[in-house]
Order: C-alpha cells, then structure tokens, then sequence
C-alpha cells in the first residue's frame, strides 16, 4: 500500500566547479511504500570456482593514451576486448565538473553519463550524448574530448549531439539503468553520509524524466524480511522484460543477487536462493543485462562476472559451469556496464573519462 504522496521541492544551488551562479529547482513526489519491499527464503550456496576475486588497486591507473585511443584487454577467462569508442568531454560545458563519471545506460541510440563531482557531496547530473548524431560527425575522440574546450568547427557541431541535464540528489550514482520494457530511466538514491555508510535505512530509487534527465518521482521503501533488511541497492540493471536485478557482497568474497519489479510507485525484491561463494572483486561497481546473450554482467574493477538470468527463477538453478569470468590487468576503475539489444558492451572507465567498446556480442 502506498501513502500519500508528499511533493518534494529540490532547490540545488550549484555553487562550484564551473557552475556557480546557476540555481536550479526541480520539483518530483515522493511516494511512500509502506508494505516491505523485500522477500527472502531459504538460501544455498553455489561454490562458482571459476570467478576469482580481483583486489582493487590502492590508486587506480589513469588512461595510457590520454588523447588518444585504449585497448582494454582479458588476461584471464572468456575472452573479450575493449576498445575507446569515445573520450567524454572533459572538462564540460562552461567547465563543468565532468571527470567523475559514476554510470553510463543506454538504450541503442543515446548514451546517458551520470557524474557526481566529488565535492558535490551527493549531487550530480546526467548528460546524454547522442551516438547517432556523433557516428554521422565522424568525430574522432580527441575531438569529442576538447568539445568545449575548442573553437574548431568539429567541436563545436558537436555540441548539437550532448544535452545536459540540471543538477539534483543522486546518492552514489553507480546505478543509472534502462528498462527495456517500458523505455524508462531509473536509479537508486543511495546517499551516503561517508563512503558506504548510508544516511538512513530507507531504499529510494528514482524515475528519470528522458526529456529532461530529472528525476520525475522516486519511491521510498524499505528492503526488510523479518530480521533481514538491506538499505537498498547501489548498482541496478533491467532485462526485456522489465525485471530489476542488483547485486551486492554480505562479505568479503559472497554475493547476493536480487530480482524483481519496480512498478509505478511501487517496489518488490527477492533475494534469489543461490548465494555466490566467489564474487568478482573488491567493489561493486556496476551491473548490466546483455539482451543478446540473456545474462548479467556482475563488474568489480578489472573483473566481471556473468550469469544466465533465467538460471535465477524459481529455487535457483545456476550450476558453476554457468557463471563466467573475465579477468583484465588495465589497473583502471571500472564506472559502468551497459549493452545494445544485439550485445555490444559499453564500458565506462575513469581517469581520463572514455567509453570504451567491446569487440565481441557475447562473452
């Protein structure tokens, strides 16, 4: 059951980092779902010996070629290569604060980028880049890179490609997805009070406006079984049917994974039954659903681990030859997985922002 709405009225006042003297207020409800929002049974473990658990590095590599192009490659388990598609804008439009990308979705023709500054402590914006418009420019990356940093005339065509949206609350910002069913944008809002220590114990997951990528409600809930209870989620993804999924790690190397629904104004999760005994890494950077090969994309930096979803229903039939693993040695931070409906993957790395490609549909 859900409560009466309350209206939010979010004043975001951008003062810094290339945005003072703007002011911005977007206006979304509130819905309150008073019913948990969360089922949990009996669980088993599944020992997926293939996937081994990568350490983050203490500081993260930046881009070999910072204005030019990079190759990411396996060094380990199923193959797959990636290679720069694009270098994000850096900095952005009237020097913006563009260098901390948390997020990338997509739905075939738009990328949208989620970047929450560091210093804007919980706050960030999203700006989509129109691939269709960008692939007819034939921009190479460098070009795309010093788009508002360049009066060329390829720089500035470019600009008709980006539209940015106006700063609101994000939480982290690891977790912008694409439904594939009803063609909507949504994320958490896990706000922190410092790194992973949430500011309450209420899961909020927003709706994002495509037209104006603003959140147009979020639904306040809380994930609890009995004694079982999660904050909420940091990273989401969508299958073609419209289920939700989030993964996270209860310990050091185990991962639990979710699925469910999230309806207008109403959430509903279920720990699935098999619990990971192995899980990709240190951080749980993202997660993506490839509609080509019909499987999550668990990504950790440096190593992604994946699973057929239909394996997930029911009891849990997930075998440890069904879970794959990819292992690379760039050293970079892993910000984002997202994929087109035939299975090109787009990765996003940090430290120099670029979206990278993959050279293979299923991995």
């Amino acid at each position: 059951m859900m409560s009466k709405i309350n209206w939010c009225l979010t004043f975001v006042a951008a003062l810094s980092l290339g945005v003072s003297g703007t002011t911005t207020a977007q206006a979304y409800s509130t819905y309150h779902q008073k019913s948990s929002a969360l089922s949990v049974g009996k669980l088993r473990s599944l020992n997926n010996s293939r996937v081994h658990y990568v350490k983050a590095p203490k500081n993260y590599r930046h881009a070999k070629n910072t204005h030019g192009i990079n190759t990411i490659k396996h060094s380990r388990g199923t193959a797959v290569t990636f290679k720069t598609k694009y270098l994000l804008p850096l900095p952005g439009y009237h020097n913006q604060a563009w260098g901390n990308p948390q997020s990338v979705a997509t739905n075939g023709r738009y990328l949208y980028v989620l970047y929450c500054p560091t210093a804007w402590h919980n706050r960030g914006r999203i700006v989509r880049y129109d691939m269709q418009k960008l692939n007819k420019l034939g921009l190479t990356p460098r070009q795309l890179q010093t788009a508002y940093t360049s009066n060329a005339a390829a720089q500035l065509a470019s600009h008709a490609a980006v539209k940015i949206g106006a700063p609101f609350e994000t939480g982290h910002g690891q977790s912008l997805a694409y439904n594939w069913k009803n063609r909507h944008l949504y994320m958490w809002c896990d706000k922190e009070k410092s790194a992973a220590t949430p500011v309450n114990q209420y899961g909020y997951i927003k709706q994002i406006k495509a037209e104006t990528l603003t959140p147009r409600y979020q639904i306040r809930f809380r994930l609890k079984h009995k004694r079982f209870s999660v904050p909420g989620g940091h990273v989401l993804t969508f299958d073609t049917q419209g289920r939700a999924y989030f993964w996270s790690r209860p310990t050091t190397h185990r991962v639990y994974i979710y699925r469910g629904t999230i309806s207008k104004h109403h959430v509903k999760f279920s720990l699935t039954h098999q619990v990971l005994s192995h899980g990709p890494g240190t951080h749980v950077q993202s997660m993506g659903y490839n509609p080509h090969t019909k499987r999550v994309y668990l990504v950790a930096d440096d190593s992604i681990a994946s699973l057929p979803v239909s394996k997930l229903a029911g009891k849990g039939h997930l075998s440890k030859s069904s879970v794959r693993w990819t292992k690379f040695g760039s050293k970079r931070e892993f910000e984002g997985l997202t994929f087109t409906k035939s299975g090109h993957a787009y990765l996003l790395s940090n430290h120099n922002p670029e979206i990278l490609i993959s050279n293979r549909t299923s991995w």
